[in-house]
């Protein structure tokens, strides 16, 4: 039995892979900052609670893997600034000294990262064979951290992976508020409590939106081909681009059918100032070259996966209401 072991197993991503990997006849190591409930499934699983910024505690985390997924996201998610980057490239930097050199085949490392660390999209849809010029501090966190196991990859450190990731949404079992679970369910709360839906611009903006489990799905086909993939990155994505105006809509309808009560008002609104030149602009993923290796693609629709996210969100208000 192969061991793996997911760093950042309680966050909104990390959680939903855990779970596809729990269902695997595997040791399955899940690492997380807090402690969380092991999933049901085949595997055998043990727990770690740990802060992986600390490299002892690290070492010990990772001991023995044969695979690991890195889904460490530092504080401020997607928005982060400089301060995060220990999370999102540091502690990786750390893991690939600790790991890399042994004897036997180089263990397998997932990373996640984002399309967005493209920067201005110069074109859709983006392929991944695109000059990257990221634009906020999280992507170039993300981009020098996918450099760097790129080189270890071909230093013959690791095999390294990057799956650069698309607009996730989706239901989550984690309780941790402090996770980002996409605009699609902090849209789903809004209309929950009859707020109006508010969007930047004229609401047709398109984003790639894929479901967690379709993103699960693609990290458990990165390890079943590690040799094909490692040294590369690869984009994850519906192929759709689905525009925001109407997914907003699509929200709101859902909550209606759930609440009984009326839509709730999608208004279009000036942005802030602040927001970056990236929010304006659409973007779309051909994931032809990953779905060509693994036999990858999404399962979930955007009508099933919007379905899915208002249920479980009622679902956890009324339990909550309950007790």
């Amino acid at each position: 039995m192969k061991t793996v072991t997911v760093l950042g197993a309680s966050g909104f991503v990390g959680s939903a892979v855990t779970r596809a990997l729990a269902r695997r006849p595997i040791r399955l190591r899940a690492v997380a900052r807090r402690r969380i409930t092991p999933p049901a499934g085949q595997a055998e699983t043990t727990v770690v609670s740990a802060d992986l910024t600390d490299r002892a505690a690290l070492a010990g985390a990772v001991a023995g893997s044969d695979a690991i997924v890195y889904l460490l996201l530092g504080e401020g998610g997607w928005r982060a600034a400089e301060g995060a980057e220990r999370v999102n490239a540091g502690v990786l930097r750390d893991l690939v000294e600790i790991i890399g050199g042994g004897h036997g085949p180089p263990p397998v490392v997932v990373f996640a990262g984002s399309t967005s660390q493209v920067g201005v999209p110069p074109r859709e849809p983006l392929d991944g064979t695109e000059p990257d010029h990221p634009a906020t501090p999280y992507d170039v966190q993300k981009l020098a951290a996918e450099q760097f196991l790129k080189k270890a990859t071909a230093d013959g450190l690791v095999r390294g992976i990057s799956l650069r990731l698309p607009t996730i949404f989706g239901e989550t079992v984690t309780e941790d508020a402090n996770h980002d679970r996409g605009v699609v369910s902090a849209m789903a709360r809004r209309a929950l409590e009859g707020l109006p839906l508010t969007i930047w611009g004229d609401g047709t903006v398109r984003r790639d939106l894929v479901h967690v489990d379709d993103v699960a799905a693609a990290f458990t086909a990165a390890l079943d081909h590690p040799d094909s993939l490692a040294g590369g990155h690869w984009l994850i994505g519906a192929g759709r681009g689905d525009r925001l105006g109407e997914v907003f809509r699509l929200v709101a309808e859902e909550m209606s059918e759930h609440t009984g009560n009326s839509p709730v008002e999608v208004t279009c609104v000036e942005p802030p100032s602040h927001a970056p030149e990236t929010d304006f602009l659409s973007i779309t993923i051909d994931s032809t070259p990953f779905r060509a290796i693994t036999g990858w693609r999404p399962e979930i629709s955007l009508p099933e996966g919007v379905r899915r996210t208002v249920a479980a969100l009622t679902s956890s208000v009324h339990g909550k209401v309950r007790t």
